[in-house]
Parts: structure tokens; C-alpha cells; sequence
């Protein structure tokens, strides 16, 4: 029997097509791990470092300066010869699932022990922190676009495919997180399943290597294609890189903010937000991909002008269509989704055509494909510091509309002036630039003038809001008849009338009730002031600390008479920033009473104020004999971790009141303390025969009972089988939507 021997050029030509699927298929899969280790990582982070707009500026930066910084180590390798990728591939992989799988430790460790430092220490820390994972992840990239330029001679088809299987990868992740991983299963699990991915991954990538042959190098010319040149000198397209990730990253974040308004600021609204984006993105970068494979250069150079066109007009349409369509109720989220779709498609597309206009398909292919998505990164995360930090603390959320629809604008009339087309081609597609910017510009004032009216009420409006405040930590809302809503979710009303209670005021009159000297009193959440009001002027209360994370609250509190007095009250210190941060900052700081009247338990990051952990952190700061009052919005699941942390406690209306020795109720000092109640000179209550009618009522009313109170003995019985909140558990934040509370 006689063997045949094929020549190495043959085998690997014969190879090339089953290695390209297998890596494709890999690299599809290592965006899933991807995406749930950010997701992962940014809400522990945020937990150790807080939830204000500095803290997750600085951990979303950091992630994607690591991806950049990670890109450029992948292109100096992707310059070897002699490179392996589907083996390099494989170690990335198992060596990001050996980081990941203690990647929760070294956070909580590092965290406990840095979170007291200045803020530029922690920007410098959290980078730190995912630089070796995000290093690593972001070398992928360029080390497999420099094979696969070099297999087929297409920069820009290498580019838009394996950004389109890696994004889509990512993409599913987000949803397969937010309906079944992190619901039904919590961090730890998700962590795990992300790491057992990785080594899935890995070891495939290595058996891959193994079992097939060798990957054609760039001594292997026959197998790639003759290259295209480029067109565009590096620095222009570098240039335009940088800028399309600012503007694509900046509508990242003005489409969520937009949508997170109309959900009230689900976590569920924050993964539908980034699936679409994502998705739009990897099939943007596909179809790029493929125009670059199909079409001569300047055809593809006139569709790329056109694909920044139309990110424009649908850029500009967004926010009409979500002002005129807020009639069909939560169907206007299904709108979004579709917008943010497109439009991310629209931007997904400019990587990839860059590439190919920019790049050589050479041993320096890699190198450069590194580089030009470095600088991309860095504009994204310029986007979000500028953007997410600064814009929308100047800037309405229609004004930032405009401000990205300009900017694009210029992004493609940049394109469009530098392309080698004609004149009349430049002229047509320029005046077709102007004309949606114009066009644009128009339906943003026009038809979303009322658009948080709209999505608030998720009807067409007859007025407007009597007040509205934006800035980098959210929107706040106050309605004609003194509502007053954080996000797009009821959040208090303006009343500090027991007599006239339309907000539930009586509950922070009732310190007195459940503690007998209140004298230091901690509050979490101001919202409209007539919490902090009532509390200040107990006449018990000798300090109160009020945390706020929204200081746009107090520019609405100087403008209302029954409230305002607060900002100058000798007893009252207003502090700026994430409360459960704050108490982690202050180990010293120990109070009579804690309250919390924040949100409610389904929204995003609701459980950093509801979760076992977070109880034991504020037993840390109660003085013998303090009560913590706390909403828990009558989620049963906040109910039983309350009594299950503290050994004393009680519901009280929608309120849990938790302590670590017994609660002694009296509502005879309750009453006295009502009767001499004063706020700005005015009784609470006045010695005449209505007002004592009145108090007798109060204390009819509020007597225990199983309506308005519940001891914890028996809210255990009731809620037997319910699970705890945990920080890993994260609540009904993933759940409530799903109606698994």
C-alpha cells in the first residue's frame, strides 16, 4: 500500500476553513464569560466603592482602559512569525477562569482595605483590580485578526467577523444573566458558570491546536488573498476610531438613561438595554465586514458614509418616538429596543471600515488592528467619564440628544470630505448629512417636549411637571400636585403635615414611639426633605446626618417653603454620597437611630440597603439600645431578613423596625412628644379639642395590630420558606419583573 504525502501548502489550505469556523465558534464563547465577568465585577465593585455616578464611572473606565491596554500587548504578539493563535486562545482562556474564580475574594479583600483613600487613588486601585483579566481579554483581538487578515487579505471582513461573534456572545450573555443566571442563581453561580465556560473554551482552543494542522503564518502567502491598500492615512482613521467610540459609548449611555427613566430603573431595563445595544453592535460590525469583502474601496468608503447617515437619523428619531408611543403603556420599552438595535447597528459598522481603509494586511497587521481599537476604547471611556459624569450633569437628556446627533454629524462629514469620490458624490452626501441633522434637530424640539411626562405617566400627558432636575446621578421629577419621583418611580411628596398625611408622614413622627432619647439619628435618602424635616425637629434629636447620593434633591428642596429650612439647620449635615459606602468610610460613627426610607426593593441596586450583609454593617454602627427603621416597600423577602439578622424587631406599616435589644414600645411618650412638636415655630399640634381628637385617633390607629404591626415571631411563621436577601442573591431585583418575588 502506498502513501501519499500532500504538500504542507495543500494541507493547510485544506485545514484553513474548518480552523476559521472552530475559532469563530471559540471566540463566540469567550464573549459570554466575558460579559458576565463586567457584570459581575461592576456590582461587586460598586458594593466595596458605592453606587454613585464617581464610583461607576471609575469601574467602567477602568474595564475598558484594561481592554485597550490589552489590545496593544495583543498586538505586539500578534508580530510573530511564528504565532499560534488557537494555543495562545486556549491559555488566555484558562487563565482567565483561574483570575475569575477568585476574582469576588480579591475585590472584597482589596476593597475593605483601600475604600477609605481619595478618589484618584481608587480610579488607580480599581484599574488595578481588572487589569490582568481585562489585559488578557482584550488581546484576544488583535491576535486573531492578524491571522485571519492574513488567511484572506481582508482587514476589515477579519475586524467585523470575530467582533461580530464576540459581541453576539456577549450579547446572549446578557440576556441568559438577567432571565435565568443571576434570578435564580446569584454571583458566586455566575462567576462559576463564567469560568467553567473559560476552561471549556480553553481546552477546545488547545485540542483544536493539537488536532488540526498548523496555522498558515506570514510565510504561508498562498493562502491569503491579494490585499487591499489603504485608503486613509493611519492617524485620520485612529482619529475617527477615537471619536465613533465616544459618540457610540455616550449614546450607550443616554439610551439607558432613557429607558432606565420609563422602566422606573430596573436592573432588568439596564440587560434589555445592553443586549440590544450589544447585539446591534456585533451585527453592524458583520455587515460592515461584508461590504468590506464584496465591494471595491470606494463603494465600500460611499456605504460606509451612509451607515453613519443613518445612525444620525435614528439617533435623532429616538426620543420622538418615545414621547409619541408612550400611549401603548410598557410596549414603548419594546420601541426602544428596536431603536437602540438600530442605532448601535449603525455605529457597530464604523470599526471594521476603518480597518479596512486604515490597515495593511501584513506581518503588522495585528499591531495595527490593536492600536486602532486602543484608541477606540479610549474614546469610549472618554464617553463615559465625559458623558455619564459631566453632560448630563449640565445638559437635559434632550439636549444630549442633539449634542450626539451634531457630533455624528461630524463623523461622517468627516468621512464623507476625506473619501476619494467625486465631488458631486462628496456634495450629495454632505447635503444629505445636513439635512437629518436639520430634520433632527427639529423632531427633538418638536415632538418630545413632553417625553418624561409621557414615559412617566406611560400616556400621552395634558401638562407638564412642575419641576424637573437632571443630573449625573438621575432624574428627578416633581408633578403639579407635589409628587415627587427619582427616576421615573414615586419617590415621596412634599408634606409635613401629620394632620394632613398623603405620604405616610407619620412614620418618621413615630421615632419616639420605638426609642425614648433619639438623641444622633442617621438618614439614608433625603428625596423631598419632609423625612429629614420631621426628624430634625423632634425635639429628642440633638444631630442628623442625612446621605444622599442625588444632590439635584437639594436644589429642589431650597425652592419649597415647608421643607426648605433644613439646609440651615444647626442639627442637620447633608452628605453627598452612597450610603452604604458612607457607614464603610465612618467605622467610628455610631447613632440612637438609623432609618432608611429609600426605594423600592426591585430596583437596580435596591438590595445594597436591604441584604443580610448590609444589616450587619449598620448593627456595627448602633449604640446600645438603636433601633434601624427601614422601608422595605412590604417585600416579605426584606420582612424575614430583617428579623432574621436582629434578634428584636417588628413591621411597622411597610417599615421594619429592627434592634439588637428589646423595643420598647410607648405611645404614651409618643404622645407627649407629638404635643410638643414644632416645625419652623408652627405646632404640630394645638391644644384645642380637634387636634386632641386627632391624637386620639393617631394612637387608635397606629396600636398593634396585625394590619399595622407585626411582631418578628410572627412574620417569621408567615414567611416561612422565603429566601433571604444576600448581596449575592441581589433580592427581587432580577426577579420582580419575572414575578418571582
Amino acid at each position: 500500500m502506498t502513501t501519499i504525502e500532500l504538500p504542507a501548502a495543500t494541507t493547510a489550505r485544506a485545514f484553513a476553513p474548518a480552523r476559521i469556523r472552530i475559532l469563530c465558534a471559540l471566540f463566540f464563547l469567550s464573549g459570554f464569560p466575558a460579559l458576565m465577568y463586567q457584570l459581575v465585577w461592576q456590582r461587586s465593585l460598586f458594593r466595596i466603592f458605592g453606587v454613585n455616578s464617581e464610583s461607576v464611572t471609575i469601574v467602567v473606565t477602568a474595564f475598558m482602559l484594561g481592554l485597550g491596554l490589552g489590545s496593544l500587548c495583543g498586538g505586539r504578539i500578534s508580530r510573530r512569525s511564528k504565532l499560534k493563535p488557537l494555543l495562545l486562545l486556549g491559555v488566555i482562556e484558562l487563565a482567565t477562569a483561574a483570575f475569575g474564580l477568585v476574582s469576588l475574594q480579591i475585590f472584597e479583600q482589596v476593597g475593605a482595605l483601600v475604600a477609605d483613600l481619595p478618589l484618584p487613588a481608587l480610579a488607580v486601585i480599581n484599574l488595578v483590580l481588572v487589569l490582568l483579566p481585562t489585559l488578557l481579554m482584550g488581546a484576544t483581538l488583535p491576535i486573531l485578526v492578524g491571522y485571519l487578515a492574513r488567511t484572506s487579505g481582508q482587514i476589515g471582513g477579519a475586524v467585523g467577523t470575530l467582533y461580530f461573534v464576540n459581541t453576539l456572545g456577549a450579547a446572549t450573555a446578557c440576556i441568559v444573566c438577567a432571565m435565568l443566571i443571576f434570578p435564580h442563581l446569584g454571583m458566586h453561580a455566575a462567576i462559576m458558570i463564567a469560568a467553567g465556560i473559560n476552561i471549556a473554551v480553553g481546552l477546545g482552543a488547545i485540542a483544536a491546536h493539537i488536532l488540526l494542522s498548523p496555522a498558515p503564518t506570514a510565510e504561508s502567502p498562498t493562502l491569503a488573498a491579494a490585499p487591499s491598500a489603504p485608503i486613509f492615512g493611519m492617524g485620520f482613521v485612529a482619529l475617527l476610531a477615537m471619536a465613533g467610540g465616544f459618540i457610540s459609548l455616550s449614546y450607550e449611555i443616554y439610551l439607558f438613561r432613557a429607558i432606565s427613566f420609563a422602566s422606573g430603573s430596573s436592573s432588568l431595563a439596564f440587560a434589555i438595554t445592553l443586549y440590544a445595544f450589544l447585539s446591534g453592535i456585533a451585527v453592524g460590525a458583520r455587515r460592515a465586514g461584508r461590504s468590506c469583502e464584496t465591494l471595491a474601496p470606494k463603494d465600500a468608503l460611499r456605504q460606509a458614509a451612509r451607515e453613519l447617515i443613518w445612525a444620525n437619523l435614528f439617533g435623532a428619531l429616538f426620543l420622538p418616538l418615545m414621547t409619541q408611543l408612550a400611549w401603548i403603556g410598557n410596549g414603548v420599552l419594546g420601541v426602544a429596543v428596536i431603536m437602540i438595535f438600530l442605532i448601535a447597528r449603525q455605529w457597530g459598522a464604523l470599526l471594521p471600515y476603518l480597518s479596512q481603509f486604515g490597515i495593511a494586511a501584513d506581518a503588522r497587521t495585528g499591531q495595527r488592528t490593536a492600536l486602532l481599537y486602543f484608541v477606540n476604547i479610549v474614546g469610549c471611556a472618554s464617553g463615559a467619564v465625559l458623558t455619564g459624569f459631566v453632560l448630563t450633569d449640565h445638559f437635559g437628556i434632550r439636549q444630549i440628544a442633539v449634542i450626539l446627533l451634531v457630533g455624528g454629524t461630524m463623523c461622517a462629514g468627516a468621512l464623507i470630505a476625506a473619501g476619494q469620490t467625486s465631488r458631486q458624490e462628496k456634495i450629495r452626501l454632505g447635503g444629505l448629512a445636513i439635512a437629518v441633522l436639520i430634520f433632527g434637530i427639529g423632531a427633538i424640539a418638536l415632538l418630545s417636549n413632553r417625553l418624561l411626562e409621557n414615559l412617566q405617566a406611560k400616556t400621552l400627558s395634558d401638562h407638564d411637571f412642575a419641576e424637573v432636575v437632571e443630573t449625573h446621578s438621575g432624574i428627578i421629577t416633581v408633578d403639579t400636585d407635589g409628587t415627587v419621583s427619582g427616576n421615573g418611580m414615586y419617590d415621596g411628596r412634599f408634606n409635613t403635615d401629620l394632620k394632613s398625611d398623603r405620604n405616610g408622614i407619620v412614620r418618621p413622627y413615630a421615632l419616639s414611639l420605638f426609642h425614648p432619647a433619639p438623641r444622633d439619628v442617621l438618614m439614608i435618602g433625603l428625596s423631598s426633605g419632609s423625612w429629614a424635616q420631621v426628624i430634625a425637629n423632634n425635639p429628642d434629636v440633638s444631630s442628623l446626618t442625612v446621605v444622599e447620593i442625588n444632590r439635584g434633591y437639594l436644589e429642589l428642596i431650597a425652592k419649597h417653603d415647608d421643607v426648605k429650612s433644613i439646609l440651615q439647620n444647626p442639627k442637620v449635615k447633608i452628605v453627598e454620597d452612597d450610603g452604604r459606602r458612607w457607614l464603610g468610610h465612618h467605622p467610628d460613627a455610631h447613632f440612637d437611630a438609623v432609618i432608611s426610607n429609600t426605594t423600592y426593593h426591585f430596583r437596580a441596586n435596591a438590595t445594597n440597603l436591604l441584604s443580610t450583609e448590609f444589616l450587619e454593617l449598620v448593627k456595627q454602627h448602633l449604640k446600645p439600645g438603636g433601633i434601624f427603621f427601614y422601608n422595605t416597600t412590604n417585600s416579605r423577602r426584606a420582612q424575614r431578613t430583617g428579623c432574621t439578622a436582629f434578634p428584636y424587631g417588628a413591621r411597622f406599616l411597610n417599615h421594619m423596625l429592627v434592634s439588637q435589644t428589646p423595643i420598647a414600645w410607648n405611645y404614651e411618650r409618643w404622645r407627649r412628644t407629638l404635643e410638643t412638636y414644632s416645625i419652623d415655630g408652627k405646632r404640630a399640634f394645638a391644644s384645642d379639642g380637634t387636634d386632641r381628637a386627632r391624637l386620639d385617633e393617631l394612637m387608635a390607629d397606629y396600636r398593634q395590630d396585625s394590619t399595622t404591626i407585626e411582631s418578628c415571631p410572627e412574620l417569621l411563621k408567615e414567611t416561612a420558606g422565603k429566601t433571604l436577601v444576600t448581596d449575592d442573591n441581589m433580592g427581587t431585583e432580577w426577579r420582580y419583573f419575572l414575578h418571582m418575588e
